[in-house]
This record gives structure tokens, C-alpha cells and sequence, in this order.
């Protein structure tokens, strides 16, 4: 029995975002109609194609699906179409991003008689602020939420990835908006409506650096291909065979690096102690160990760094990724039909064990409804009269810590679920700090972290010392009677320390817990050390990035946490409805480098059909000209233009005050425009180049032209329409004082989900949970206290040594 096969999904208008989201349901067994005009999704026609004509982008957006065809200008369709919807249960909704000619429809007149209908509607920018009327595609977006100024040549223009990211970045939040929706209506048998933004949905991968901004200064600036602050080095470099992703963030890792390449003298230099101490030395650094890395090839490099527990590991080109049969056989590569072509695409990463996805599927052809089973319907509950969270009542044991654990709990405790945070006064979350010096400890700066506290609002947290047997009965108690554990240590932690899956189920049947390590728990790979950069370098998504010719690039930090977080966040809901309607818990195994490889899918697709390289594009578009980052007046400014439909050609050339452009047929279409695109780009440069960013973009969008101010983060703490939206929400913490916390993407009224609790300080609920929940006495409380077991204060380094040394 598949996870959600009690579920019609309708899918309406054309947003790649609704898509994957409907996809994502599809994956686990829904019944999806995507309804489309008689001429197709207008996402059909989108590259890269495969030999004979087939979009790659939608086929791996759409596989799994039925494809129901109504012609607005039908006199029934409207009909046909509010029948649909009237007996599904989830409606997602693209007609804001285009419509793609979906008949009309009463919404209204439905709710009132589908009182338990979940509605999910999708837009660029959501319906109010200044925003709000802007034309816009992917990599617009992705320039106005800070992902592009950051990377590429410090001379030049910014580097930015192809047009595919902010499409699955919203499709995965519109999956939790709809799927707590539906766990929601499974105890209060109410429907919600949802409506989601894809620039705020961006911004997921934005915020710990835009975060960081706001208690750093303005600190961030492009510095190359391959580098990025806050350390050094994080980036992918050239081998004697194939290329290398190379992360090194503390100190440890930083020597180790060094004694791999034989490199004592950079181990030994104080002044490189620090990941930011080396950034000052860039040039010197990678002028030394660059020559080393070309001696070995990746694979080798790759075998001495997992002895040495460094986070390297080998970037794959395309066809790397289709051929691993690891990959495979986990269900990360699964076969495709698109048409009359057969191939491979990037699977579903949400790894349930006890109800997992389906293997790939075929991508239907238009009007083609594909055999579906049976639909089991779930009769809902009698509707409360009260109005909760969707989550309310999930209670959530949270041994995550950084980013992509917490990313994943903290959306489930904005939703309504009771989060429980475990650390220990011994191994505090590393978002905290890693520093253990006296100073650090005594002035308590980790309770000073910002980034720390954006990833844990909404929770309740203790501390526990789960390597000893008083601490680990305290958490065997907590977890009895969870809904979900979650934790992204290495795999073999929690088994180790007695909480394995195995002992957990037998302990509390219904309980859902997810590992989210690097690899996944039988990788050959499970013992590699990985960080967020190094979860997009194994991605296979740098080897489409950048120029012709040219290396790998990455596009991110540390991409894969919020990545990893995300998918992490959508597999658990999946299991909780499971849960909810069976009574049955189960284990997930979610690879957090897996959860990246979406990310090149349409190129895995391609090249999987063709056998072709994937073409690298550059700045450029394979299907939009023109389409690139142009520089602005003053130092350092850019912006992303694109004509991103051959409608916005003319007002682009009207703009530019080319007359003869707009006459020209042969410019009509981006084909023709192909021809001269090194002319139209220096005409938008010429113009942009006397002209502010700000006062660039505003006249293209008044013009009906795609532009976008490509920022720092920083800039998003001022962003007008983050402001106009409320998107920024500020609370006051103890050691911190008025601090900025980001909302989610998605909102059921005109304002955020509110934040409900101020980031837990270490051991904050201790005598709440332990009294509250599991019943101590205060006696038995300040015992733990004083063993140790409990605490609200961190160790200092000898403390710890001290603590080792009488463990023995």
C-alpha cells in the first residue's frame, strides 16, 4: 500500500513548482490529474529536449501522473473542471505563475460545498508589496534572493546555475504546505488554503548566510570560482583525473588536509589556524596545494580523505551519475518513458522504507489517463469547531543539529508540532559554537549564535548525556510516546548508543524516525564526512554550471543542508500520514547528496536519451534571448535580464530604443534572436551601464520585462518586499537581544505562521520536560544535575578531558 495512495490530487495552470509538487505526491501512490489545454503544459516545450523533441524539465517534473485535457473555450470544461476538483482532495494551483488557458472557475462556490478541500495556489512574489506585479523566471528570482552576486569571477559577471532550482525549491514547500494540510484535516476534518510564494521559497538557501550578515556586517563579497565565505578551502579543484570538492571547516580537518598533500608548513602556520584567517591568503594557499591535488586522481584522493575523515569528495560528470549502481539500486536514478524514448532520471529522495516511492514511471502523453489503482478514500472526521495548527499533537524527538536537521524540525514546530530538542552540556548543537576555550564558555557566547536560534524557534530543549545509561532511559521515556525522532549525525551514532531504529520500533511501533546523513545508512560511502558544500560537489550539478569549457562550478556554501533539510521535512510528513492512518511507524533512510541531484535531473534525462554532453550555457539560455547579468552603474552592481518569452522582446527593444528590432521578423522568435545575441547583449549592457540597479529594474518591470537586482544577502534584511510582506518577524532572546527570524514560504492569511516560542537557550526545559512530561520529581531532577546527565551550561575543553579521563 503506498503512503498517499488515498489521494486525488488536481493540478492546474503551468508553474514548475506546482508540478513537482503534484510530483512529489505521485511519487507515493496519489492519484494525479494534471489538466492541461489541448495543446499541453506550455512547460512541454521547455529544454533541454531529448532526439525527438520531448522536454527533459517536464518529464521529470510530470512522470506518474494522468493528463486530463479541457479546452477553456469548450462550454463544458468549466463544468468538467469543478467536477474534478469537487472529488479531489488537494487542489494545487499554478494560474498566477500562467494560467495556460485553465477554463474558469468558482472557487468559491466549491469550498462552500467541498468544505475539506485543501487548496495550495502558487505565485512569484505573493499578491501584495512592491513585488507583487513583477514579471519573472528562475534565475530573476534566484538574483533578487541573493544567490547569484556571490559566485563567479571576482572580475566579470556573476555566475549563475540554469533555470531549475527555485521550480524544486517550491515544489518541495508547496509538498509541506499541502501534506500537513492533509495530516491537519485527518484530526480536524477541515480543509486550508494555502498560498505559497517561490521568492520567499528561495530564500531557504539564502537565510544562513543572509543571517549571518545581520550579526557580521557586511562582510560578503564575490571572491572567485569555487570560493566562498566564511572558509577556505571549500571548492572544487582539478586532479590527475577528474575534479575534486574539497571543504575544510575546522581546524582538525584544516590539518589533516595538509598532511594529506605533505603540505606541513600551511598545517603549522598560526596564521592559518581559521577558515577566515585563510581567506586572506587565497592565492598563496592554492598556489601550494593546487600543484599536489594534480598528482593523484580524484578516486584516490577521495580513498586517503575518508581515512582521514576530511570532506572531500569526487565531483561526477552526468553520465557518472546515470552509471552508479548504488544510485541506482537505492532508487536515486530510475527509469523514465517519455514518448517513445526510454532513459533514466534523478528518483525520489524522500527514502521511506516502509512505503517507498515508486521507481520512476512514465510521463504521460497529453490527455493520456494512465491505469491508477483503485482509490481508497479516507472518510475525514467530523470538522471542530476550533481552528489548530496542522500539526498540532505530532510530537517530535529532535537529535538533529547545524542546519539540515533543524531546518527540518523547525518547519514542523512552525506547523504546530511540541519539537523537542536534545543536546548535552558535553556536545551542544555545533550551531551553538565549536570553540571550548574558557573565554568562549564563560562569556556563554553560545547562547550568542544567530544562526543557531533562526533554526530552532518553536522548540522546547534539553540536555542530555545520552552516553550514560541514566540519560539514555530519560530519552527511551520521551521517545515512547513520539510521533518522530529525526537526527543527521553520522549513521552509526545513535545505533551505538542503543537508539537504533531496531530497538526503537519494538519500543514505540507507530514511531516514525528518519537518519539524514551524508550517504545513507548503506552507502559504501556512509563514513564520509560532508558538509553542505560537499553534498552539491557530489551532486553531479556543478558539471552543468558555469562556461563551455570551462571547470565544475558550485553555486552555494553550503547548498545541500536547506536541500537536505527540505526533502528531510517532506519524507517525514509522508510517514506521518502513513502513521496516522495505519498505526505504523517506519525508518528513512534520506541520503542528503541524493537530495541534490533533482537539481540536474533535466541533463540526467537528456543525456541518459541522447548520449550527449550536456550543454553549458554560461549566462546564456537555451531557450530565452536575451538572458544574462548585466553590469549597473557603481561598483559591483548587476542585474538579471532575460526576455523570457518572445511576447517581452519588443518591449525589451522599445526600452532600448532599438524601433528596428521590433519590426525586424526574423527577431520574432529566440531562434532568430540567436543569431545576433552577442548584439542584443551589448545594446542591454550599453543601457544598463549608466543606470542603478534599482532604477534598471524598475523600468524593465514597468516596461513587462523579467529583471532582478542581483543582491547580497545582507540586502534582504531591507528588501521592500520582504518588508511589505511581514516576511521578517523579530524576537527577543536572552544574550541576544531584538534579533530578525525569517517565516516560511507559504501562509494561510494575510500574515506569517507567528512564531510562538524564542529560541530555546541550552537545557532551557529541562525541569519542564523532565517534571511536565515524564513525571521527576525535583529531587530527581537536581540529581541529574549534579551527575552531569542534565545542565544549562556548556563544558569547557579541560572539563570535558576531566570527564573522559573518569569514564575511563
Amino acid at each position: 500500500m503506498d503512503a498517499l495512495s488515498h489521494l486525488r490530487i488536481v493540478e492546474i495552470g503551468s508553474a514548475a513548482a506546482i508540478s513537482y509538487c503534484a510530483r512529489l505526491f505521485a511519487d507515493f501512490g496519489a492519484n494525479v490529474l494534471k489538466v492541461e489545454p489541448s495543446a499541453g503544459d506550455p512547460l512541454r516545450r521547455a529544454a533541454p529536449l531529448t532526439p525527438k523533441g520531448e522536454s527533459a524539465w517536464f518529464a521529470f517534473l510530470n512522470f506518474n501522473k494522468s493528463s486530463v485535457v479541457l479546452d477553456r473555450w469548450d462550454t463544458s470544461a468549466s463544468s468538467r473542471l469543478t467536477e474534478l476538483i469537487e472529488s479531489c482532495d488537494i487542489l494545487l494551483d499554478g494560474r498566477d505563475i500562467d494560467a495556460a488557458d485553465c477554463p474558469p472557475l468558482d472557487l468559491a462556490a466549491i469550498k462552500e460545498k467541498h468544505p475539506g478541500l485543501i487548496h495550495l495556489e502558487a505565485d512569484w512574489f505573493g499578491d501584495v508589496g512592491p513585488y507583487a506585479g513583477f514579471a519573472a523566471t528562475d534565475s530573476t528570482v534566484r538574483a533578487l534572493t541573493g544567490l547569484i552576486k556571490l559566485v563567479g569571477p571576482i572580475e566579470g559577471a556573476p555566475m549563475h546555475a540554469p533555470d531549475f532550482q527555485t521550480g524544486i525549491l517550491a515544489g518541495l514547500w508547496g509538498f509541506i504546505a499541502a501534506s500537513s494540510s492533509a495530516l491537519g484535516r485527518m484530526q480536524d476534518g477541515c480543509g486550508r488554503a494555502s498560498r505559497l510564494s517561490i521568492f520567499e521559497s528561495t530564500i531557504a538557501v539564502t537565510e544562513y548566510i543572509m543571517f549571518e550578515s545581520f550579526s557580521r556586517g557586511d562582510v560578503m563579497r564575490r571572491i572567485g570560482v569555487n570560493r566562498f565565505w566564511p572558509t577556505f578551502p571549500v571548492g572544487i579543484y582539478e586532479t590527475r583525473q577528474g575534479w575534486l570538492g574539497v571543504t575544510t571547516v575546522t581546524p582538525a580537518q584544516w590539518r589533516s588536509f595538509c598532511e594529506m598533500l605533505g603540505l606541513l608548513e600551511l598545517r603549522d602556520d598560526p596564521k592559518l589556524f581559521l577558515g577566515v584567517d585563510r581567506l586572506q591568503h587565497v592565492e598563496a594557499i592554492e598556489a601550494k596545494f593546487l600543484p599536489r591535488l594534480r598528482q593523484r586522481t580524484a578516486q584516490e584522493w577521495f580513498a586517503e580523505g575518508l581515512k582521514r575523515k576530511i570532506p572531500i569528495v569526487p565531483v561526477p560528470e552526468v553520465a557518472e551519475l546515470i552509471a552508479d549502481e548504488e544510485r541506482q539500486a537505492r532508487g536515486a536514478i530510475v527509469p523514465v518513458t517519455v514518448g517513445e524514448e526510454r532513459g533514466f532520471s534523478a528518483g525520489s529522495m524522500q527514502r521511506l522504507t516502509g512505503t517507498p516511492p515508486r521507481r520512476g514511471g512514465k510521463v504521460p502523453a497529453i490527455g493520456e489517463l494512465q491505469q491508477a489503482e483503485t482509490l481508497r478514500r479516507v472518510p475525514l472526521p467530523e470538522r471542530s469547531g476550533s481552528r489548530r495548527l496542522p500539526l498540532e499533537g505530532i510530537r517530535v524527538i529532535d537529535f538533529s543539529m547545524g542546519w539540515a536537521g533543524p531546518i527540518c524540525t523547525r518547519t514542523l514546530a512552525d506547523l504546530g508540532a511540541d519539537v523537542i530538542k536534545i543536546e548535552a552540556i558535553q556536545y551542544p548543537d555545533w550551531w551553538r559554537g565549536v570553540d571550548r576555550r574558557p573565554a568562549y564558555v564563560l562569556e556563554k557566547m553560545y547562547e550568542k549564535s544567530v544562526r543557531y536560534c533562526i533554526m530552532n524557534r518553536n522548540k522546547r530543549a534539553i540536555t542530555l548525556d545520552l552516553t550514560r545509561p541514566q540519560g539514555l532511559s530519560l530519552a527511551k521515556r520521551l521517545l515512547a510516546d513520539a510521533d518522530l525522532a529525526v537526527d543527521n549525525y553520522s549513521v552509526e551514532v545513535l545505533p551505538k548508543l542503543g537508539l537504533g531504529y531496531d530497538v526503537l520500533s519494538k519500543l514505540n511501533p507507530k514511531l516514525v524516525m528518519m537518519s539524514m546523513s551524508a550517504f545513507g545508512t548503506g552507502s559504501v560511502h556512509r563514513d564520509c564526512r560532508a558538509y553542505g558544500s560537499t553534498l552539491e560537489q557530489g551532486s553531479g550539478l556543478p558539471s552543468v554550471v558555469g562556461d563551455a569549457g570551462g571547470p565544475p562550478v558550485m553555486s552555494h556554501t553550503a547548498f545541500g543542508d536547506a536541500v537536505g533539510g527540505l526533502n528531510g521535512c517532506a519524507a517525514v510528513l509522508t510517514a506521518l500520514i502513513h502513521a496516522k492512518l495505519t498505526g505504523k511507524g517506519q525508518f528513512i533512510d534520506l541520503a542528503q547528496i541524493e537530495c541534490m541531484m533533482p537539481f540536474a535531473a533535466p541533463w540526467i534525462i537528456a543525456h541518459s536519451i541522447d548520449g550527449k554532453p550536456p550543454t553549458k550555457f554560461g549566462n546564456r539560455h537555451p531557450d530565452f534571448v536575451p538572458h544574462g547579468c548585466f553590469r549597473c552603474a557603481g561598483e559591483d552592481n548587476w542585474i538579471v535580464i532575460t526576455a523570457s518569452s518572445d511576447a517581452m522582446w519588443p518591449k525589451l527593444a522599445n526600452l532600448l530604443g532599438r524601433a528596428d528590432w521590433v519590426s525586424d521578423e526574423s527577431l520574432r522568435t529566440a531562434a532568430g534572436r540567436r543569431r545576433i545575441e552577442s548584439e542584443i547583449e551589448a545594446a542591454v549592457a550599453a543601457w544598463t551601464s549608466g543606470r542603478d540597479a534599482e532604477e534598471a529594474m524598475n523600468l524593465l518591470q514597468a516596461a513587462g520585462v523579467a529583471a532582478g537586482v542581483a543582491r547580497l544577502p545582507i540586502d534582504l534584511l531591507r528588501d521592500p518586499q520582504l518588508q511589505a510582506r511581514g516576511f521578517i518577524q523579530e524576537v527577543n532572546r536572552a544574550f541576544i537581544g531584538k534579533h530578525p527570524q525569517p517565516s516560511m514560504p507559504f501562509r494561510e492569511s494575510a500574515h506569517p505562521f507567528p512564531i510562538r516560542r524564542i529560541p530555546p537557550t541550552l537545557g532551557e526545559h529541562n525541569h519542564e520536560i523532565l517534571s511536565g512530561t515524564l513525571g521527576l520529581s525535583d529531587a530527581e531532577i537536581e540529581q541529574l544535575e549534579r551527575d552531569g546527565i542534565i545542565g544549562t551550561e556548556m563544558l569547557m575543553e579541560e572539563e570535558l578531558v576531566k570527564k573522559k579521563q573518569a569514564a575511563g
